[in-house]
């Protein structure tokens, strides 16, 4: 079995990367990353507005953002990538490429997690920042451009960072639209062998987890990180007695 997947992995390792590209369009892990990077990126910015919404005072604000956290979180992705899939084009007036459909997928799915974890890390600074910023003159928004969110933000990375990992393997769904992404790829070498799927898809399993391991790792290191930076320096007593 282990000569076996070594020697699939030897024959079809650039397809598992890039894909049929530059004689098709790019894909494997190389499309995952993408898609992954594209659907946080862009889902942030909407993230933030719905979080903000989420806090707002004005109930017209409010409640659609809330209504809208709630239907994306308890909805399967499976549908929310269906409904992209057939109502785009109907609103659009034209096809829509299965990689726009799912990038457009994860920034709305992706958009409703991520306005949670901004949202709880707003919520959980101190409210006198707010207060704070305001005796000083400034705004609402500029109180909560230049004062709340750096903070919040920086506090949320390990968060972000986790989401991204599970952003990765959501991609994975992007086959049913026939997005090339890398379980695509997999599923075209099964296809074509026939008679090795369990090697197949255990190289495919592996090659997630050690993606999703290595950014999982780089996420704890940072919440140490930012944890410690929290902590600020020991007093000067407590370094004399560890010494």
């Amino acid at each position: 079995m282990l000569h076996n997947a070594i020697a699939i992995v030897s024959e079809n390792w650039l397809l598992l990367l890039i894909g049929q590209y530059p004689n098709g369009p790019l894909g494997g892990i190389a499309a995952t990353l993408i898609l992954s990077v594209l659907g946080i990126v862009l889902a942030f910015p909407l993230s933030v507005l719905i979080a903000l919404a989420r806090i707002s005072r004005w109930r017209l604000l409010r409640a659609p953002a809330t209504a809208l956290v709630y239907l994306v979180r308890g909805v399967p992705l499976l549908m929310i990538i269906f409904w992209v899939y057939f109502l785009f084009p109907l609103l659009l007036g034209a096809n829509v490429p299965g990689f726009a459909t799912m990038v457009c997928t994860l920034v709305i799915y992706e958009g409703a997690f991520l306005s949670e974890v901004v949202r709880a890390g707003i919520e959980a600074l101190p409210r006198g920042q707010m207060d704070a910023a305001r005796a000083l003159g400034h705004s609402y928004p500029r109180a909560m451009r230049y004062v709340i969110l750096p903070q919040a933000l920086y506090n949320m990375l390990p968060a972000i960072l986790s989401q991204f990992i599970s952003t990765i393997k959501e991609t994975t769904l992007g086959y049913v639209i026939n997005v090339p992404e890398l379980t695509f790829a997999a599923n075209q070498i099964n296809n074509r062998l026939l008679t090795k799927p369990f090697e197949v898809f255990l190289i495919l399993a592996l090659t997630y987890y050690a993606v999703c391991w290595s950014l999982t790792w780089v996420a704890t290191w940072l919440e140490r990180r930012i944890a410690t930076r929290r902590a600020g320096p020991a007093p000067i007593g407590m370094m004399a007695a560890r010494a």
